[in-house]
């Protein structure tokens, strides 16, 4: 990556070194880290590092916002609280260029930010102070929402969810609809496959935070319908009430399969 970055190789030693399959050695994940305070940018580096990932360490926002569409990192790790630009500004210019995952860090009370970091494009947010084994669990968990490898599919046919003018692509993990392509993220587009497989049910918050982000709902967390929200805007599911993924009250969300 650019020059003026702090990088770290993973670490060779056996001892120090997470197991990782052929797989993962194949497409080694790349992650940014976006942190201004030198002594827990070097602690994550080095964590990160350790579980096998190659990292590279940002300390200013300006430069994170120039060095993440061009760069094009598997997860950029952002805290909130930047010099230059803040991470939500730099969440949402970086956007319209970057599909890639992003983890975002906010204060324990930092609720209102969390729905903003959500709205403006994050893919899930970690609360500070940093714990290593919760930050080692959001990291895997996110990677696993990557594009698969580039001529590592399966000799199967592509899996595809068709409902008339959709068609979602699970294993190019591609969008169109009416025929134009729909860009994602991957949060959202994990979201969208979930719905369309289960098209014509409802599904809770419950339900869905368990199958896209391990963790049960505590009746407070508002990131399902910020990317349900989200979702609707890409599609084009703008009525009034909406009747592409509708919202059944009470119980939770569902893919209406005719309404395409």
């Amino acid at each position: 990556m650019s020059p003026a970055k702090t990088r770290s190789r993973p670490a060779s030693h056996g001892a120090d070194r997470a197991e990782t399959s052929p797989a993962e050695t194949a497409r080694r994940a790349r992650i940014l880290i976006v942190e201004d305070d030198p002594r827990l940018g070097r602690y994550l580096v080095t964590f990160l590092a350790q579980q096998g990932y190659q990292v590279d360490l940002v300390d200013d926002g300006c430069r994170a916002a120039e060095i993440i569409p061009v760069e094009q990192p598997d997860l950029v790790v952002l805290d909130l609280m930047l010099p230059g630009k803040d991470g939500l500004t730099i969440c949402r210019e970086v956007r319209t260029r970057y599909d890639g995952l992003i983890l975002m860090f906010t204060a324990r009370d930092g609720t209102v930010n969390q729905v903003v970091g959500l709205e403006m494009g994050a893919d899930e947010y970690l609360i500070k102070p940093v714990e290593p084994e919760l930050l080692a669990a959001k990291v895997r968990a996110l990677l696993r929402r990557r594009p698969p490898v580039p001529g590592a599919e399966s000799s199967s046919s592509r899996d595809t969810l068709r409902f008339d003018g959709l068609e979602v692509d699970r294993t190019a993990r591609t969008v169109m609809l009416d025929g134009r392509s729909v860009s994602l993220t991957c949060a959202e587009f994990e979201l969208l496959v979930l719905l369309a497989e289960r098209a014509g049910e409802v599904l809770s918050r419950d339900e869905i935070l368990m199958a896209t982000r391990g963790i049960e709902y505590d009746g407070l967390d508002r990131g399902v319908d910020v990317k349900i929200a989200q979702l609707r805007r890409k599609l084009d599911d703008r009525s009034h009430p909406p009747r592409r993924i509708k919202t059944v009250r009470a119980r939770g969300y569902v893919l209406v399969p005719s309404a395409w």
